[in-house]
């Protein structure tokens, strides 16, 4: 094939993009959505909980609802619809989503919220499932991956300008929100902003809706029963069910209600104790902190073991139906759909896995930073490095993205050079804005340099982008596990370097070959986006048990997974005479 019989729909990709950049700005404004609703609506920490379950499993249920449906049918809805309907109902259902966040705070309604939360969450799941295919769709197979790639890069770059657009749009200011700032937000400057977001929800379908050079992707194949799969998906939902509600039930016990009557009760104490009006007397005792302290940890303990065996039950269940299906598959083909293809199976729980490490990096690594042999380091000297962890989520997807562009040798050498370090002054500069010391990361361009070193060395191929990427990952968690200060944090803030084109590489490589499954297989993958909820709190527990350094040996083995999935995925498409190699 020669190099011009395959080109890249560029007008549609432009437009395609726009879609992941609102997926970032959305999830940055989360992070001032959250701390609101937790003061306004006085939430508990089991409520609070709540926000988050309710966007993680609207991907999960998303993605299953379509895919019982389509088979019940036996046509695939997004087939049926084709990619672009379907991303354009995705943003219609994030558009009333939206809403109906605004109509909930109006009437302070925090079951309404927690819906328009889902709501918004499920079109994302809509549109993700159609959006990732669509991207690899829109040119050459060779580089369906750094289309995806720039998708990712655009998704980064909204999460990383989202929170300094939001902050100066509502206090003038670039300067990160304080608690005491989130919670003094007026009603009608929330409003005003979900309005925004939802009316950008709205711009976007009626680009997608109205522009003649994006593809509908209209696909009519029926598609077979799979019945199996159905069985399977079924079950192992209903057993993720039945561990996830004990756990929320955790945070509704005696027990639970208790500790928070005691952390209150230590807040008080540790007040009179400041201002020196505790009696004298209640001092006798001994130190009554440290009394609450012990009484605390004692109804504690039992509560944080019960809730991470349920998750760790969870981690079994799907890691365990995926094994099974991948076995029986393997035997009798008949009635798995998408299931039967062992790419898309081994795929599935990449994704779980990679899902899981880029978020539990980033969610442990403040608390890393305040260690005495970490530099002790002060909420607000936590903010650099926690950006820069994300901002080399960008860093990489740009890079990956250099070969969307049909460019001669030497200026595609260049880019590949350029591209990633202006990310990172992007990430820098960011950080200059929101009034961050950034002199502890000027270093870090030695691991962007290395970066950049890997992109060279991928040659642009999914397998071998998966292999060197993720052993880049794994030698950085081994640095930074057996090592402290500087060099550690550089190690820790690398693996977002390495996790910045996994994504795109494992869709690749597992909805190769499955033709009228494409879709189905895309559904499936975005169901386990569902391990960013699982995995950081098994790390978190880990750190209670081992130190929340060790604990990143959590991290070490999710890529220890991804690595085997690149080695092994090629394999498995060898035997279906797909060379990736020459695919890619």
């Amino acid at each position: 094939m020669s190099k011009s019989s395959v080109k890249t729909n560029y007008p549609a990709l432009y437009i395609l993009v726009t879609v992941f950049f609102f997926w970032g700005f959305f999830a940055a404004g989360n992070s001032i959505f959250i701390p609101f609703c937790k003061a306004f609506f006085h939430l508990d920490q089991f409520q609070s909980q709540l926000i988050d379950f309710s966007f993680y499993t609207a991907y999960y249920f998303g993605a299953l609802i379509l895919f019982l449906v389509s088979s019940y049918k036996r046509k695939d809805l997004i087939g049926n619809w084709g990619f672009k309907r379907s991303i354009v109902y995705g943003l219609l259902f994030s558009a009333i989503g939206a809403a109906a966040m605004i109509w909930a705070v109006q009437v302070s309604v925090y079951v309404a919220l927690l819906v328009g939360l889902f709501v918004v969450a499920l079109g994302f799941s809509l549109q993700q499932i159609a959006a990732n295919p669509l991207a690899i769709s829109l040119g050459d197979p060779k580089t369906g991956t750094s289309r995806v790639s720039l998708g990712g890069g655009i998704n980064s770059l909204g999460t990383t300008v989202g929170p300094l657009l939001m902050a100066y749009a509502l206090f003038g200011s670039t300067e990160a929100l304080t608690d005491d700032q989130i919670q003094h937000l007026s009603l009608d400057t929330m409003t005003f902003l979900y309005a925004a977001v939802g009316g950008l929800f709205l711009l976007a379908a009626a680009m997608f809706y109205f522009s003649k050079k994006i593809p509908a992707g209209v696909s009519t194949e029926e598609i077979e029963p799979a019945s199996k799969s159905i069985k399977l998906l079924l079950i192992m939902t209903g057993l993720l069910m039945a561990l996830f509600i004990p756990v929320f039930g955790t945070y509704s016990s005696q027990a639970s209600k208790d500790i928070e009557q005691l952390e209150s009760e230590r807040i008080l104490l540790a007040q009179r104790l400041e201002n020196g009006d505790l009696p004298q007397v209640a001092l006798l005792e001994g130190d009554p902190l440290q009394r609450i302290n012990q009484a605390i940890e004692v109804l504690k303990v039992p509560l944080e073991n019960k809730r991470i065996l349920l998750l760790c039950g969870a981690l079994v269940v799907i890691a365990g139906s995926i094994a099974f299906a991948y076995v029986s598959s393997r035997k009798n083909k008949e009635g798995w759909g998408a299931m039967q293809y062992p790419q898309l199976l081994l795929g599935m729980f990449a994704i779980f896995a990679y899902v899981g490490v880029e978020v539990g990096i980033g969610s442990n690594l403040g608390e890393l930073l305040k260690l005495d042999e970490f530099g002790s380091l002060q909420s607000s000297e936590i903010a650099p490095y926690i950006s820069m962890y994300w901002g080399s989520l960008m860093i990489g997807r740009w890079a990956g993205a250099v070969s969307v562009f049909n460019l001669s040798k030497i200026k595609r050498v260049l880019a590949l050079v350029v591209v990633p370090l202006l990310a990172y002054v992007v990430v820098l500069f960011a950080n200059v804005l929101a009034g961050n010391d950034i002199q502890h990361l000027y270093y870090y361009i030695i691991c962007v340099v290395i970066q950049i070193l890997f992109s060279f060395w991928s040659k642009n191929k999914s397998a071998r982008t998966m292999v060197l990427f993720s052993t880049f990952g794994l030698v950085a968690m081994v640095i930074g596990l057996m090592t402290t200060g500087m060099t550690a944090v550089y190690a820790f803030l690398a693996g977002g370097l390495a996790c910045s084109v996994l994504w795109p590489a494992i869709f690749n490589i597992a909805i190769i070959g499955l033709g009228k499954y494409t879709a189905q297989g895309s559904s499936f993958l975005i169901m386990m986006i569902l391990g960013g909820g699982i995995i950081p709190p098994i790390q978190g527990k880990v750190a209670d048990i081992i130190g929340i350094h060790q604990s990143y040996i959590v991290s070490l083995l999710c890529f220890v997974y991804l690595l085997l999935f690149g080695i092994i995925a090629k394999k498995v498409l060898k035997e279906q005479d797909i060379i990736i190699d020459n695919v890619e």
